[in-house]
């Protein structure tokens, strides 16, 4: 925001390495996370759910739901878990072929892919914007968590990424 001067409207996103403490079949302890900021007059959550919507439809495919659960994080209010439906299982969350089991990656249905909600309104204060004029959302991702729900990809373990197989990297 200060780098824009502070000026909305503000519609951006950016890409970058992250670091975790954590590692299993669903994180990194390095990933890269693309975010996105939307500053302006009248942004709501419909907006956020829309661009959430959007992006399912296009990256995903025809079909793909979205969905936003409460959560808490520092810098919006409210603020969400942002999570797709899983192509693996079909939304079912259970392995396929019908032996009872839940499915590898989901295990609901569900695959949580990060974060978003409304910019709180100290945040815009401390970017220099008037939070009584402006609002705005925000969202933050894993790109390869992302890639992990992609049509065509045999991706059940994000760990893989950075595994060096040779026959899994060859599917991109």
């Amino acid at each position: 925001m200060e780098r824009l001067g502070s000026k909305p409207p503000i519609r951006m996103i950016n890409v970058a390495r992250t670091y975790r403490r954590q590692s299993d079949a669903t994180h990194t302890q390095m990933f890269h996370q693309f975010e996105g900021l939307v500053v302006d007059k009248g942004v709501n959550i419909q907006h956020l759910k829309g661009t959430l919507d959007y992006f399912a439809q296009n990256f995903y495919g025809p079909g793909t739901k979205s969905r936003i659960r409460p959560f808490h994080f520092k810098f919006t209010e409210p603020s969400f878990e942002v999570d797709f439906s899983c192509h693996i299982c079909g939304g079912t969350g259970k392995k396929q072929g019908g032996s009872g089991e839940n499915c590898r990656f989901c295990k609901s249905g569900w695959h949580e892919v990060g974060g978003a909600g409304m910019v709180h309104p100290n945040v815009l204060k401390a970017g220099g914007i008037d939070p009584d004029i402006y609002t705005g959302f925000a969202f933050g991702w894993g790109v390869e968590r992302t890639y992990t729900l992609k049509k065509g990809l045999n991706i059940d373990d994000i760990r893989l990424f950075y595994s060096g197989n040779l026959e899994f990297l060859e599917q991109f």
